[in-house]
């Protein structure tokens, strides 16, 4: 795999990955109505994953490539599972909330992580993380203060599941860090791919939407995909806390292309929604600093 090693090459490397996830919800509005066909969005999205993964991992490690899937083991199913989980509820949450609570929702991964770690893996939580995680709670109870209506309470709790199922990978990757990566994501991609086919057949429903959305499926699967593969490259060479506020560029560029009119949605964020995201951007950025002064490193590869 491609590695670099020199910080001021890995952060704009970092920083596009970021960029590229931002487009997902952008790329999700402009779907023709996709509350009506999430499965059909699941099954498109995961088959991408899952066939372009595959394709890199082919060209960097040859024919041998499928031998990672024999040392998978029980922290890489449960880790693409909860990554697979992640992925059904995003579109869950999107389609019935605003954009900018299903990202701010992610945003509290680092805090999901942190907890799950400190359950399962007995990992120590000093007390910095602590009031970054207290900081972070109270930005989502506002969030969920705001979230009145009906769907938008729906979309709110599919967010938070959503965050929850990533950090359950993360937390896999710690629990045996020798389970490869990308394998890992590669079984998720099959995990949601496997479960749209079950939900199809049973509800009797079309495995491809229209070809305009179909393509919109894939083309939000690409785009997670190349950014994975990115980020991948970059992490090693930078530290967590910069790791940290450089995802934060999904967050505030997904929540920037949804608003900005000249793209035609112009979905303006409510004052709860920036009032909690202004908790969760100060908590992450405290986290941040923390982890800098431990010169913690991590890394998705």
């Amino acid at each position: 795999m491609v590695e670099l090693k020199n910080e001021k090459i890995a952060v704009p490397v970092v920083l596009f990955a970021g960029l590229l996830w931002s487009f997902g919800p952008l790329v999700v509005r402009y779907m023709d109505q996709p509350h009506l066909v999430p499965w059909q969005y699941i099954f498109g999205r995961g088959l991408t994953i899952f066939i372009l993964l595959n394709l890199y991992l082919f060209f960097e490690e040859g024919i041998n490539f499928y031998k990672n899937y024999k040392k998978i083991g029980y922290s890489g199913l449960i880790g693409g599972c909860g990554l697979g989980i992640a992925m059904i509820s995003f579109i869950y949450s999107i389609t019935n909330t605003s954009a900018a609570i299903t990202l701010l929702c992610l945003a509290a991964m680092p805090f999901f992580t942190a907890l799950l770690a400190f359950l399962f893996l007995k990992e120590r939580i000093s007390l910095n993380v602590w009031i970054s995680i207290f900081l972070a709670t109270v930005g989502i109870v506002i969030m969920a203060l705001g979230s009145s209506e009906k769907n938008s309470v729906i979309g709110f709790i599919f967010g938070i599941t959503s965050s929850i199922g990533f950090s359950v990978f993360s937390v896999s990757l710690r629990w045996r860090k020798e389970t490869p990566k990308f394998t890992t994501v590669a079984i998720a991609g099959l995990f949601c791919f496997v479960v749209a086919t079950i939900i199809i057949l049973f509800k009797d429903q079309p495995f491809f939407a229209s070809s305009y959305n179909s393509s919109m499926f894939s083309l939000h699967g690409t785009l997670v995909c190349l950014g994975l593969i990115l980020y991948s490259i970059g992490s090693k060479a930078i530290p967590a806390a910069e790791l940290t506020l450089l995802s934060l560029t999904e967050v505030i560029g997904g929540i920037f292309w949804v608003w900005l009119p000249l793209l035609g949605i112009n979905e303006v964020p409510s004052t709860y929604t920036i009032v909690g995201g202004f908790f969760l951007f100060v908590s992450i950025t405290y986290y941040s600093l923390v982890m800098r002064w431990n010169k913690r490193f991590i890394a998705l590869n």
